[in-house]
């Protein structure tokens, strides 16, 4: 039996990604800093096919102990690399230092998630896959968000970098990259919103894709479970849009 470790897995994209690949038969071990976020594993319909890891997924002790439980399960075959932090700091008002460990927050998890999943895989022989998640705003950042932006340009440099390093173990490094998706965080930040305010934000975010509406979770998940798979057996290095044509759009000036 195949086993994935996914970061970040307890809500929201990650959540749906651990959903995805039990759903496919596969093992699970989901890396999740909130142990709250997590009491869902315990009564799990999978049974012994999904376990928790409590702890930071920047922890290389963590993502150790991770794959050492998705091997007791079955063959490591895949790692997703979830795990977010969403805060901000301006380079106008901030120290520096603050804005660097807001990157590395963002950027560490997935360094250590491929650095264990690539030497795993290498001792293993066995080749393996890897996805990172990444945003739109690699490429087209919005305002309010450098040093998430920053960290996901990060991301997607180390995707390819790694892709190109391991190819000859076998191994694939690929990344999906988000467009504004419906999670428990945004639907909740919906709610808070009053009736008008909440229709404007939806408004904007159907205006902002070109299929005129925010990605689900769900769709997110069927695309990690593809670029997991056999079926992308020849898809390295690549960084695969998941958001509704929002990186392509370019605004037109003549549109009232």
């Amino acid at each position: 039996m195949d086993a994935h470790v996914v970061t970040g897995g307890g809500r929201g994209v990650g959540r749906a990604i651990v959903e995805r690949l039990l759903a496919g038969g596969a093992a699970v071990v989901v890396v999740e800093l909130d142990p709250a976020a997590v009491a869902w594993v315990a009564g799990h319909p999978a049974g012994p096919r999904v376990e928790a890891v409590v702890g930071s997924a920047a922890d290389e002790a963590v993502a150790g102990h991770a794959a050492d439980r998705a091997t007791a399960l079955g063959r490591l075959a895949g790692w997703v690399n979830d795990a977010a932090v969403f805060r901000d700091a301006a380079l106008s008002t901030a120290p520096a230092g603050e804005v660097l460990d807001l990157i590395a927050a963002n950027l560490a998890p997935a360094v250590v998630g491929c650095a264990v999943a690539v030497r795993r895989f290498r001792a293993a022989g066995s080749g393996g896959s890897i996805v990172n998640v990444s945003s739109h705003q690699a490429q087209r950042p919005v305002r309010g968000a450098l040093p998430y932006a920053t960290a996901k340009a990060a991301v997607e440099g180390l995707t390819r970098a790694a892709a190109v390093d391991h190819g000859p173990d076998g191994i694939r490094v690929n990344a999906v990259a988000l467009g504004s998706i419906r999670t428990e965080r945004s639907d909740a930040a919906l709610a808070a919103q009053d009736g008008a305010a909440a229709a404007a934000t939806r408004r904007q975010l159907a205006a902002l894709h070109p299929l005129g509406r925010a990605g689900e979770a769900g769709e997110v998940a069927e695309a990690v479970a593809w670029l997991l798979s056999d079926a992308a057996a020849f898809v390295t290095g690549a960084v695969l849009p998941v958001d509704g044509g929002r990186s392509a759009y370019g605004p037109d000036p003549e549109e009232t």
